[in-house]
């Protein structure tokens, strides 16, 4: 018995730790050391869903003046993810912009961009420890309300900001905008880039959640334990984890499921009441939203529903074994077996855990719905050197699965995590979606010039699942009248245009059935830049439109 309990604790031990990781530094990455990092704090405290007073957040941002005249006149604000621990700094965080030996904050500051980067640290207030990588979204938004507002009054001319949110720092830049507008408090920010945030909800197997939580309860290990509470339990992944653990547990157990509460369920009091303030906020009018995403736009899996994750058997000596096996959520309105465990002593079953896991009739498990993409290998560091740890990397056959769906990131409200998105269903004015899921928040030489196209206000990208040139504006600029030509090698039965502001406030919208060759639509619309979105069904134009 004493050898089981040994062994658990390495087990668990190694494997919790891992879970930290939600985010790797890129191969090659470039970036500068920190030299001056500042802290500031909220004017605005929180008071959380079980807190019984509200706290002022904090936060350490560092400012990387740009190479052309030094001067704070552009300010880019790029902010932290989810990182419990604060084991992503500064410079991770500058870092984790890199691609192809490139980085994204150099080529900005080269164009004279100042970058920004705000991290949620470790901290105390009013008595409380805080740890801001994974406290409540809400209370990071004021932090980052009130870094806007300090850049706001230090810069030197009119430029307004922008803000790029990587992950969890999308739902939060998404909430300070939107809560600073319905406030009257103006964030004189133009631009808004949600990076593979989960607007709709994040996902970490529940499979893995049991098998962790377990090993913890059962072994009792202080650090395992402690990692159940600062990662999982946090509030930040209470909030955002469409299927958690604390959902199913039976009453009076910290381990056991009850067996009527199969289907995906958010922690109670913090998964919907989050997403009901989300969604009542909505997202900023007066900014530019726009999003780049990591998770497949053609429907692409991370493996498939109901799939092993691993089974093998796990031998510790000539007397201690353990076979485990996990699964995936399975297929639409199935249900399945998703964490099995049994620990042998002397070929002797001495312990047993099984969970089971039942997906919705609208949709099939989210861990492999199409989507920006977590690593179970990553995740664990390669084994970090524990042999019993490395036996079950090498065991497992399915290493992906869904970190933040493709849906999420796009902000689309529809039941299926597996549909082809609708991108006139998404709040965002263009988009940069791969064929392929990516790892999450990876950015790519073509997510960059995407970016890097939107924050220099000139030309508009369009992602690779759009189609471009495919319908004409016969004048531009436009008169009285928007005239689209529609080519005679294109055949569309129903075309809907969107006409938006320059911030992306939706201005006009009309739909044709079986459309003319040359549609004339009249407007009223005042001399300016506008942005004109064609979509017949199967494609999306994103044209620049000037108005006379």
């Amino acid at each position: 018995m004493k050898k089981f309990y040994v062994l658990l604790l390495i087990f668990t031990t190694q494997f919790s730790f891992a879970q930290i990781r939600f985010q790797n530094i890129p191969d090659g990455a470039t970036y500068p050391e920190s030299q001056v990092i500042e802290n500031i704090t909220a004017n605005i405290a929180y008071q959380g869903y079980e807190e019984n007073q509200a706290y002022f957040g904090e936060g350490e941002y560092e400012i990387f003046l740009d190479n052309i005249d030094g001067v704070l006149d552009k300010p880019i604000i790029v902010l932290d993810g989810f990182d419990p621990g604060d084991s992503r700094n500064i410079a991770g965080l500058y870092a984790s912009l890199s691609f192809g030996g490139q980085n994204m904050a150099d080529i900005l500051r080269d164009e004279g961009f100042d970058i920004v980067i705000l991290n949620a640290p470790l901290y105390n207030t009013g008595g409380k420890d805080i740890d801001g990588g994974g406290d409540y979204i809400q209370r990071n938004a004021m932090v980052l309300i009130a870094m806007i507002q300090q850049l706001n009054a230090d810069k030197v001319g009119n430029e307004k900001l922008v803000v790029l949110g990587p992950s969890m720092g999308g739902l939060i830049a998404r909430y300070a905008l939107s809560y600073m507008e319905a406030n009257s408090l103006d964030p004189e920010t133009r631009l808004y880039i949600s990076f593979d945030s989960p607007h709709r909800g994040a996902n970490i197997p529940i499979s893995l959640q049991y098998l962790i939580n377990y090993f913890a309860v059962q072994v009792g290990d202080a650090t395992a334990q402690q990692v159940v509470d600062q990662l999982l339990n946090s509030p930040a992944a209470k909030e955002m984890l469409l299927d958690h653990l604390l959902g199913h547990l039976l009453a009076g157990s910290d381990f056991e499921q009850d067996p009527t509460k199969l289907l995906p369920l958010g922690a109670p009091g913090f998964r919907n009441e989050f997403q009901a303030e989300l969604n009542a906020l909505g997202f900023p009018n007066n900014v530019r939203n726009v999003t780049m995403i990591n998770g497949s736009g053609q429907g692409a899996t991370t493996g498939n529903p109901g799939i092993t994750v691993v089974d093998t058997n796990l031998t510790i000596d000539a007397l201690t074994d353990v076979d485990v096996a996990l699964k995936f959520t399975p297929p639409a309105n199935q249900i399945n077996t998703v964490t099995d465990v049994t620990v042998y002593f002397a070929n002797i079953p001495i312990n047993t855990y099984t969970t089971i896991s039942q997906s919705p009739s609208t949709s099939a498990g989210t861990d492999s719905a199409p989507g920006g993409t977590g690593s179970i290998s990553d995740a664990l560091g390669d084994g970090g050197g524990n042999p019993v740890l490395i036996d079950f990397i090498n065991a497992l056959q399915q290493d992906l699965y869904s970190f933040i769906p493709t849906m999420s990131a796009l902000a689309i409200e529809n039941p299926d995590w597996f549909a082809t998105p609708d991108l006139n269903d998404s709040p965002f004015v263009n988009f940069y979606i791969p064929n392929n899921n990516e790892p999450h928040v990876t950015v790519t030489a073509e997510s960059a010039q995407f970016a890097l196209d939107e924050i220099r206000n000139g030309v508009l990208a369009v992602g690779e699942n759009l189609i471009s040139n495919q319908f004409i504006l016969a004048q531009n600029p436009v008169q009285k009248t928007i005239n689209i030509l529609i080519p005679g090698k294109i055949s569309t039965e129903n075309l809907k245009a969107t006409v938006f502001s320059i911030t992306g406030q939706k201005l006009m919208q009309e739909s044709w059935t079986n459309p003319k060759r040359e549609l004339i639509w009249n407007h009223n619309l005042s001399s300016g830049i506008y942005i004109l979105k064609l979509n017949d069904g199967s494609s999306v134009q994103t044209v620049k439109m000037m108005v006379e």
